[in-house]
């Protein structure tokens, strides 16, 4: 069974930072994409960042030059660095990676349990 588990929300002053992390523990055979992901009150969840197995990086482009996404193959874990954070960043950020559980099976989405991240103004 796969697991996703992130840890480092918070409660944060505008223009402060966060560092989210999420570890992949379980049986599976590779990881593919990592991401994340946020859902703001009433709103649907919208894509924040994803990172490749060979590095390359993606994000939406209102936290271009404001997140950092990195990760560690070797460790299955993905982290986001959230800097200058400002009130409508508060949401609730999940953790996603697109795994393949056995060799030559499908690859699937997996997704965290959430983590809240809040920026007071």
């Amino acid at each position: 069974q796969v697991q996703l588990v992130e840890s480092g929300g918070g409660l944060v002053q505008a223009g402060g930072s966060l560092r989210l992390s999420c570890a992949a523990s379980g049986r599976f055979f590779s990881i593919r994409v990592m991401g994340w992901y946020r859902q703001a009150p009433g709103k649907q969840r919208v894509l924040v960042a994803t990172i490749t197995s060979g590095g390359n990086a993606n994000y939406a482009g209102s936290v271009k030059g404001q997140f950092t996404i990195s990760r560690d193959n070797a460790k299955n874990t993905v982290s986001l660095q959230m800097n200058s954070l400002k009130p409508e960043d508060t949401a609730v950020y999940y953790c996603n990676a697109n795994i393949q559980t056995s060799y030559r099976g499908l690859y699937a989405d997996y997704w965290g349990q959430g983590t809240q991240v809040t920026v007071s103004s």
